[in-house]
């Protein structure tokens, strides 16, 4: 039975009005028929009075109060000329707060665009902000220092990749989202939960009960992943939760996949972790907490476009993470070197630092904790074996004190040699990984399986991992994927576990006859262009320029001018990490509070390291010691394989709340938001034209040929092949040939042989690798390019390389940089 539960929508849009002595904050619904006023003193010049009384204006109300308002802050009662209330900004959302050396700044989201629509739930992309300081300019007390702290926290771009959504907790998984939907119930009988917040959750509640019951669920959101819970901090307890916005850095992205007409949504959302965030060689591995560098959760939700609501359609996800590999180790960046030598900063044998990682992980996942350990196992002189090396001690140390069933699950393949090995096929060894690790984990679907699945049933089906419930599946457990930085081998092993999983959602939804699906469909290409959209836009977050390494690289698909744009990425990461990584670095700090100023302590330029910002326990003793033993929080045990997180114990239900509202009302009826009924709107506008990446993009011209977006095409079939644009067709053609005709996946014995001849052909100085590469000619194109990028070099002050060379020189230069990119197995840079 489905539940009748639904989720309400805050403050949707917002006016700022100002006069000399306060700001006037009016929010409104997305109809604009209901309002609530916040009201901030700007007489104060260092602290934030805010009041906000609570109360639910009607559109007539709101309009006589701002009249009395305008009224009575005219200099001259009846004076017309100059205005004692004037419309300062409309916003759609408020980020946060935030004080330097003066007074507080508020933080407005200025413009949005619709990225995402789950169940009629819409997902934002913040495209502007507004930052306005508060105190008026005759109280205000000046600080030299307060521009520059300004200029370091808007370098933190709030337009390049945060999300955020009204209605939908971005936060959290849509497992999550619906399990609270269904077990609603619960909620409504712990009363000793609800009561106590029924006075502080509805901006809409009317006097008497409503018509139509449904109870709306509010719960926090899972902190770890929101971005301005510090810049909320101060105003969390004073004003009403639907002023409260909280927003997700990551990437976003949704395409139509449309089955003989039937609209299939394919969503994914990466959650980036707010702790321990940074660049990518001024953060590496774990802090003292446990929390890894560039950790990122990967959901991707498949659901059926044709019924708009959480409770009655159908909705299916699967949940990746990645992130460093947890132990103190870092990389001296001061060598100028493109790969730096890895260091093992603090020596850890009981693993205490992994055992607090990988028990936030059980908390949010359940179990089996599945790794998936990419870096190199071989190499003449060590470099990323040693985290292969310590990693592999910490999982078992650890293992040695769970119950044998809900052991970490470690799988270590040295991605970059089996790349390298001419017997290989990568992306067939990725495969066979992927089908063990969905088996082991399953993933979630909202409702139970089909009618056909029993009728037809499928052999790997059977053998499905998870938990089945009497709503659907549950996914127990999770994979994490590391390499050393993350990015170019992490992207791609994540894709095909990816592509693993959407072939078992279609089938569990109905859409195939059978959990498979091919390269080269419209499907596979779809959903692989929207993974290298993924991994591009988490590479520019974390490492400074896009992915060096994709799919079709390890495909050997990819065209020849490939090579030439592998370098310009791998020469722009160089430099990122070089000389602009320190600035980015110091505006995440101040973003995220990890440093507040203050008159009393050295500025954040003044720092020589971010460490004791990062690591707590180096300023603070710890209160408590953790066991080395019994390791895990307690009762976790008791709910694995179901992660503690989604448990319905008495600590999860103090987290929720549940209010009986009008189902009619605006603020919960999905069909007022959505299709807009009070607003003059285009069709041409509507987001479902207007999304990014659709299978029309993909599906074939010519009339004739099978529509179904999972019929194997040429690439000179479809409408917009993943090759790239082609100079001629026997180009794309040889491509394929050469891609169809790659060796089958060799024996263990094969591989073995094959990488012991590697290592024995090995240098141990890395730019000897050079001599074996096959020569990259460049383009004239690329040539100015890389001039282009020397002189950015030198303007900054790094008089490393001369404007006046040749291209051979050039050529040279990057080959001796980059020897171990183009050589030793495609590695990252």
């Amino acid at each position: 039975m489905p539940p009748t539960a639904a989720v309400i929508r805050g403050v949707q849009k917002l006016v700022l009005y100002e006069t000399r002595a306060r700001y006037f904050l009016v929010g409104s619904n997305n109809a604009q028929t209901k309002h609530r006023v916040l009201k901030i003193d700007r007489t104060e010049p260092r602290d934030l009075v805010i009041i906000d009384d609570k109360h639910v204006y009607s559109q007539q109300e709101v309009r006589e109060l701002l009249g009395r308002l305008d009224l009575g802050n005219r200099t001259k009662m009846g004076q017309k000329g100059s205005s004692g209330l004037s419309r300062a900004v409309s916003a759609y959302g408020i980020v946060g707060f935030v004080r330097f050396l003066e007074g507080y700044y508020i933080v407005l989201i200025t413009k949005r665009r619709k990225m995402a629509d789950i169940g009629g739930h819409s997902i934002y992309k913040i495209e502007d902000t507004s930052m306005i300081y508060i105190p008026n300019d005759s109280v205000r007390v000046t600080h030299p220092d307060e521009a520059r702290y300004v200029r370091i926290f808007q370098n933190v771009d709030l337009s390049s990749n945060f999300y955020f959504s009204y209605s939908y907790d971005v936060s959290h998984s849509l497992q999550y989202n619906l399990t609270l939907l269904q077990s609603w119930s619960v909620c409504v009988e712990s009363e000793s939960g609800a009561a106590s917040r029924q006075d502080t959750f509805d901006i809409f509640e009317e006097e008497g009960l409503p018509t139509q019951v449904v109870h709306g669920l509010s719960h926090e959101p899972y902190s770890k992943y929101v971005w301005n819970l510090s810049l909320l901090e101060k105003v969390k307890e004073i004003v009403h939760p639907d002023w409260l916005l909280y927003i997700i850095h990551g990437f976003c992205g949704q395409s139509k996949l449309l089955i003989y007409g039937r609209p299939v949504y394919v969503t994914l959302i990466a959650r980036r972790s707010s702790r321990f965030a940074g660049t990518r060689f001024l953060k590496r591995g774990a802090n003292c907490e446990g929390d890894v560098a560039n950790e990122v959760e990967t959901e991707q939700i498949i659901h059926d476009a044709s019924v708009m609501s959480l409770s009655a359609g159908s909705f299916s996800s699967c949940v990746q993470v990645r992130g460093s590999v947890p132990l103190h180790w870092s990389q001296d960046i001061s060598t100028m070197m493109p790969k730096p030598p890895i260091r093992l900063d603090q020596a850890d044998p009981f693993a205490h630092v992994a055992a607090l990682h990988f028990d936030q992980m059980m908390q949010r996942f359940g179990s089996p904790i599945i790794i998936l350990n990419l870096v190199k196992k071989r190499e003449k002189r060590k470099h990323e074996k040693i985290l292969s090396e310590e990693l592999y001690r910490a999982i078992t140390n650890l293992n040695q004190f769970l119950p044998p069933e809900h052991n970490i699950e470690y799988i270590a393949w040295d991605m970059a040699r089996y790349t390298k090995s001419k017997l290989c096929n990568v992306l067939d060894r990725l495969s066979m990984i992927a089908e063990n690790v969905v088996k082991r984990t399953g993933f979630f679907v909202n409702r139970p399986d089909f009618y056909c699945h029993t009728l037809r049933p499928d052999e790997r089906w059977g053998d499905l991992g998870g938990t089945v419930t009497p709503y659907g599946r549950l996914q127990t457990g999770v994979l994490r994927t590391n390499c050393v930085d993350c990015l170019d081998r992490t992207n791609t092993a994540q894709f095909m576990v990816g592509k693993c999983a959407l072939a078992y959602q279609l089938y569990a939804l109905g859409m195939i006859d059978k959990p498979k699906l091919q390269f080269d469909t419209d499907c596979v290409r779809l959903f692989e262009e929207l993974y290298e959209d993924h991994g591009d836009t988490l590479s520019l977050q974390y490492g400074g320029s896009q992915l060096v390494h994709r799919v079709k690289t390890y495909r050997k698909i990819a065209p020849w001018t490939q090579h030439s744009k592998d370098i310009m990425q791998t020469l722009s990461r160089y430099y990122s990490n070089a000389f602009s990584d320190a600035d980015r670095q110091d505006a995440i700090n101040l973003f995220l509070q990890v440093f507040q100023p203050s008159e009393t302590k050295p500025h954040l330029w003044e720092l020589p390291t971010d460490f004791y910002l990062h690591h707590t326990n180096t300023m603070i003793l710890p209160h408590h010691s953790h066991s080395y033993t019994h390791w895990w929080t307690g009762g976790v045990l008791t709910y694995l394989p179901l992660p503690f997180d989604e448990a319905q114990c008495e600590e999860n239900m103090k987290k929720v709340s549940v209010k009986r509202v009008n189902g009619y009302e605006e603020s919960t009826d999905i069909y007022s938001e959505f299709f807009k009924p009070y607003e003059l709107t285009a069709f041409d506008d509507t987001f479902s034209i207007s999304m990014t990446n659709s299978a029309r993009d993909f599906m074939p011209k010519t009339v004739g040929l099978d529509p179904s977006p999972f019929t194997v095409r040429k690439p000179d079939e479809s409408a917009k092949s993943v090759l790239g644009s082609k100079s001629s067709k026997e180009e794309a053609v040889l491509q394929r040939k050469t891609a169809a005709s790659a060796p089958p996946p060799p024996t263990e014995e094969q591989i073995s042989s094959s990488s012991e001849d590697d290592s024995e052909d090995e240098r141990e100085d890395d730019a000897s690798a050079s001599q074996r590469s096959t020569p990259i000619r460049l383009t004239e194109t690329s040539h100015e390019m890389m001039k282009m990028m020397m002189v950015m070099m030198i303007s900054e002050g790094q008089p490393v390389l001369s404007v006046e060379m040749s291209q051979i020189e050039i050529e040279q230069l990057l080959l001796f940089q980059l020897s171990t990119d183009t050589s030793d197995g495609k590695s990252e840079p």
